[in-house]
């Protein structure tokens, strides 16, 4: 009879059983991992002879960020699985960083070619001193013939000059060469100051009556493991499809390296409650009488919208593998080799979150355009592991493997996965990640969109027209919010944020500036002029708005321009000419809705009056 048997991980302190167990080391390995926003499911499995009677398998090496309360094995066979424990085993650390011997080797190396270059120079050094010491031509009784003396001194000039020559080319390879090894010396230092982590190790307590050969399934969740949504949007003219290339930035500093193995992308958060929050009564009393809840202070929209800067330990080190995130999106990044992040800010975003192993995590709000931070050491989780449980969803690290971009011709395999609460995007081709912060670029799927183009312009505030594409019926995508790199005619134009937590039908991405639509907005003296009229001044102002399309193709472009509104009785202002423009009066905004043919420019006249008191005084442009 098959029996198929799946437990939960039993946190015991001690289990007494009245029978002796036999310990079985349980060698497994990694075979799939689901990676989370923030978290990975791990999927390990292994084959085994279960002998008869009481058996403890010992699972080794695993993840010191093992998620106890999430451990589930699943087996079948004839025996019977009594129980399932979870420890830490501080005796046995994993490895250190595979880095550091490689940095190690490039510092030797980088070492024997500067001594090599100090022994040249060496060499070089005694040459000029024998040249030195055999100045003299001849002797008192002999006298030199022209011909000899410069022979000599020809000699003399070209042993001397090549010997000068070497040594400057020495010395600036020696300089170069002791650069190279300082840094590396300093990125040494700085993976050695990382603490070795302690493993997890997990005792599976079986009963056998007989002795039987099974396969073994574990899944657990891990902490400092995670994605980003990253995306390519493409578009090589007005009149075709937009190319979106949906892709993961994937980290892991798990403490265990991912070999080969199956990759799914999840949308979900096991790090976030699944509870439905309670809407306490809302007591209003006087100010004296309140106190402000922090969590729930909504200070005024951010509008910084990219945001860069560098991230150091307490001794002022760089801190590669950070993980940089917009609290309250899926948009974030990880610092590089020299701590040094840059990313995208969604709309009205205003703090940042900084995470890494081993150091506190600190979230900082948003005032300025270059954040840097010092990250200071997190006492708890130094002197022991902490485990997170998990609620219902997700993922953090370094990586080799694939990285770049993939060819044109090849395509990207991947199947979606939809369930009840979440979406699963599962890739084909295994990818090896290791742990140590490193970020790798996975691609997940490509799409060919309709979309339609609009051009978008206000030259008052700047010339440049910005081109949008509007993408109905995006929800089939199941996109999420992130970074996207842009490409219009074939040229890199910059970089936007994706806004997928819009609740409008229309996904509205910004594709950037394009330059071949030129835009110029002048003032038309004749239309500016001061008059006084009784006892009130009368202030014209004009403006040519001029645009020209130098595309090959016609263009569809929003124009926005101002007329100012008045707020006082006093002032009235009223439109003169706007060029069949659409005026809002609460706003005063004046649009325009243009279609222009290549190669042909359109003009366009915004003239207003303002009336007011002649003592009084009003700016205008």
């Amino acid at each position: 009879m098959k029996l198929i048997f799946t437990f939960s991980i039993l946190l015991i302190g001690t289990v007494a059983f009245s029978q002796d167990f036999k310990e079985k080391e349980f060698k497994t390995e990694i075979k799939e991992v689901t990676v989370f926003l923030s978290g990975a499911q791990i999927f390990e499995s292994g084959s085994i002879l279960i002998p008869a009677g009481n058996t403890i398998l010992k699972v080794k090496n695993l993840s010191p960020f093992l998620d106890g309360k999430s451990v589930r094995v699943k087996a079948d066979g004839d025996f019977t699985i009594l129980a399932v424990n979870h420890k830490i085993n501080h005796l046995n650390e994993l490895r250190k960083d595979t880095r550091i011997d490689s940095v190690k080797k490039a510092i030797e190396g980088l070492e024997f070619l500067i001594s090599k270059d100090e022994s040249r120079m060496v060499v070089l050094k005694e040459k000029q001193s024998v040249l030195d010491e055999n100045k003299k031509i001849g002797s008192q009784n002999v006298a030199v013939t022209v011909t000899q003396l410069k022979q000599t001194i020809d000699l003399f000039e070209s042993e001397v000059s090549k010997i000068k020559e070497e040594e400057i080319h020495l010395v600036k390879s020696i300089e170069v060469k002791r650069r190279g090894r300082d840094k590396l010396v300093l990125q040494l230092s700085t993976l050695n100051d990382l603490k070795s982590s302690p493993t997890s190790e997990l005792e599976i307590r079986v009963n056998a009556d007989t002795p039987v050969t099974t396969k073994l399934d574990l899944t657990y969740l891990v902490s400092n493991a995670g994605w980003f949504p990253k995306y390519d949007i493409r578009v090589q003219s007005i009149k075709k499809p937009l190319e979106l290339t949906y892709k993961a930035e994937v980290f892991q500093n798990t403490g265990v390296d991912w070999k080969n193995v199956k990759l799914r992308f999840s949308n979900g958060d096991p790090n976030q409650s699944g509870l439905i929050p309670e809407l306490n009564t809302w007591n209003l009393n006087f100010a004296r009488y309140t106190v402000v809840d922090k969590s729930g202070y909504v200070l005024a929209a951010n509008s910084i919208s990219r945001v860069k800067g560098r991230v150091l330990d307490e001794d002022g080190k760089p801190l590669p593998g950070v993980n940089v995130i917009a609290k309250g999106s899926t948009n974030g990044t990880v610092t590089d080799a020299e701590g040094f992040y840059s990313m995208t800010l969604p709309d009205g975003s205003q703090q940042l979150v900084f995470s890494f192993i081993g150091l506190q995590t600190k979230e900082v709000a948003v005032t300025r355009s270059e954040m840097n931070l010092q990250m200071a050491a997190d006492v708890t989780q130094l002197s022991e592991v902490v485990v997170t449980a998990y609620g219902v969803g997700g993922a953090s690290g370094e990586t080799y493997g694939r990285e770049g971009e993939r060819e044109k011709s090849r395509p990207i395999i991947t199947t979606m996965i939809e369930n009840q609460t979440t979406v699963q995007i599962e890739v084909a081709t295994p990818y090896s990640i290791k742990s140590n912060g490193d970020k790798l670029m996975v691609e997940l799927k490509k799409h060919e969109i309709d979309a339609m183009y609009q051009y978008y312009a206000i030259p008052k505030l700047d010339k440049d027209a910005f081109l949008m594409a509007k993408i109905t019926q995006w929800d089939q995508y199941n996109l999420l919010e992130g970074e996207a790199n842009l490409y219009f005619e074939d040229a890199y134009i910059g970089r936007s944020l994706l806004n997928a937590k819009s609740l409008q039908d229309t996904l509205n991405i910004s594709l950037g500036r394009d330059r071949s639509i030129v835009i110029g907005r002048v003032k038309n003296e004749q239309f500016t002029k001061r008059k006084t009229i009784g006892s009130n001044t009368v202030d014209t102002r004009g403006f040519k708005i001029t645009v020209r399309n130098k595309k090959s193709q016609a263009i569809k472009l929003t124009l926005f321009d101002q007329i100012p509104v008045s707020v006082v009785s006093d002032i009235s202002v009223t439109p003169v000419e706007i060029t069949k423009g659409i005026f809002n009066e609460k706003t005063g905004k004046v649009s325009w809705d243009l279609v222009i043919d290549p190669q042909q420019q359109k003009e366009i006249n915004l003239q207003y009056e303002v009336k007011y008191p002649k003592r009084e005084r009003v700016i205008l442009e």
